[in-house]
């Protein structure tokens, strides 16, 4: 069985709908599939399986959450070289810059990108989290 961990930050329950679609899309596919909070998440959470989402709302000026997920990031990237991974997470300004900079930070890392960093604009509507369940699937078919 494929194992898919979507691996999350969220302030105010934005970007935790987008992982809970994304899980839904997975587990539709037949994949085991781990949803976890970033501040409870380990190293071995990213070393372990071969398919990962990882969703973060933009922060700051337009910046991956500072106290939990730019650290977990930090210490996680050496680990994503030929790993899955898709990106998600929510913005209510600017143009989504942190999603296409955290975008190229992960494929520097040799991780194989399956899309574009999906992005949804402040509350995601229905549109947003049917392409986020669109994402779980095609993460748990990679």
């Amino acid at each position: 069985m494929k194992k898919v961990n979507v691996i999350y930050w969220s302030g105010t329950g934005n970007t935790e709908r987008m992982a809970e679609a994304l899980v839904r899309g997975a587990e539709g596919e037949g994949a085991e599939v781990k949803l976890i909070q970033v501040g409870s998440a380990t190293e071995d959470d990213v070393k372990d399986v071969d398919r990962l989402a990882f969703g973060c709302p933009a922060m700051g000026s337009e910046e991956l959450e500072e106290t939990e997920m730019r650290p977990f990031m930090d210490k996680v990237n050496p680990l994503l070289s030929g790993k899955n991974v898709v990106l998600f997470g929510s913005y209510e300004w600017a143009d989504g810059e942190w999603m296409r900079l955290w975008q190229e930070e992960v494929e520097g890392t040799g991780a194989k990108l399956l899309a574009d960093g999906f992005a949804a604009y402040d509350n995601p509507d229905q549109d947003a989290l049917e392409e986020c369940e669109a994402l779980g699937k095609d993460l748990a078919r990679s």
